[in-house]
């Protein structure tokens, strides 16, 4: 068996492969050591198994730098974490060409063409910033929350739409296009309205770099990873913007885990 551990900057991925079996577990990161001491302990709880089946664990993220080179007597192989988001998105997705998304605190864009896994830039905005936004305007620290309360909101009494300038679409950019992330929040939004223009916001951001560096690599295939793609209005939005003639938006079985699987994948082909 082999363990892939995502240490992130707001939670921590355990995910044990056994055989064709994937289990997944995640916790909040403190301090990464015992974060992966402790997503370690709650994936064998859950999975049944022992320290002594386990061959090796593959570390990735920020704070896998801070292990050292066993944990409870395991072997870590530290794993560089555009290698891991490249090979557990691509890997899931089953495809061998495509612009992996890491939707995570930030947001990290990677190129995957066959065996070349190339780093292509990415963004601060991510789920870091969608949270730390809500605490600050809404009093709300948790996804969930934040999903249940953006379902009544209404985007036309926060953000500015080209119609609302232009009166009508403009070129190829259609009317209903953003042209101001909350730039008519003056309307006296609700609480509800602020939450969907939230992720709205960070729905547009991610998706247009990521549409722009897919196309910069030539890849047909964008793949969406990370805590994000559990969120539904977010998923939704990024639905709505694809193109209808050319990439497409993959978001593969157990995307928000993809980074530790890809970890173990690639620590796992090494021991084959």
């Amino acid at each position: 068996m082999i363990v892939g551990i995502d240490i992130g900057g707001s939670t921590t991925d355990a995910v044990l492969l056994d055989g064709g079996e994937i289990v997944v577990v995640t916790i909040e990161t403190g301090d990464p050591l015992a974060a992966a001491a402790g997503a370690l302990g709650k994936l064998l709880s859950t999975a049944g198994g022992s320290l002594s089946n386990i061959r090796a664990i593959a570390a990735s993220g920020g704070g896998a730098r801070c292990l050292q080179d066993q944990l409870f007597g395991v072997p870590v192989v530290s794993v560089p974490e555009i290698t891991a988001i490249g090979v557990g998105g691509s890997t899931l997705a089953e495809k061998t060409e495509a612009l992996v998304v890491s939707l995570g605190t930030g947001t990290a864009l990677v190129s995957v063409r066959q065996e070349n896994i190339e780093h292509v830039g990415g963004t601060g905005i991510g789920g870091g910033t969608l949270l730390g936004l809500a605490r600050h305007l809404l009093g709300v620290s948790r996804l969930d929350t934040l999903e249940q309360l953006a379902t009544h909101g209404d985007l036309s009494r926060v953000d500015l739409t080209v119609g609302d300038i232009a009166g009508g679409p403009v070129g190829i950019v259609p009317a209903a296009a953003t042209a101001s992330n909350f730039g008519k929040v003056r309307s006296d939004p609700t609480q509800a309205d602020k939450a969907l223009a939230l992720m709205n916001m960070v729905a547009e951001v991610t998706f247009t770099l990521s549409l722009m560096a897919a196309r910069s690599r030539q890849h047909q295939e964008i793949v969406l990873t990370g805590k994000l793609t559990r969120v539904k209005p977010l998923r939704d939005r990024f639905e709505a913007m694809q193109p209808r003639r050319r990439e497409r938006v993959i978001v593969p079985p157990y995307a928000e885990y993809a980074t530790a699987i890809g970890a173990a994948m690639a620590v796992k082909g090494t021991l084959s």
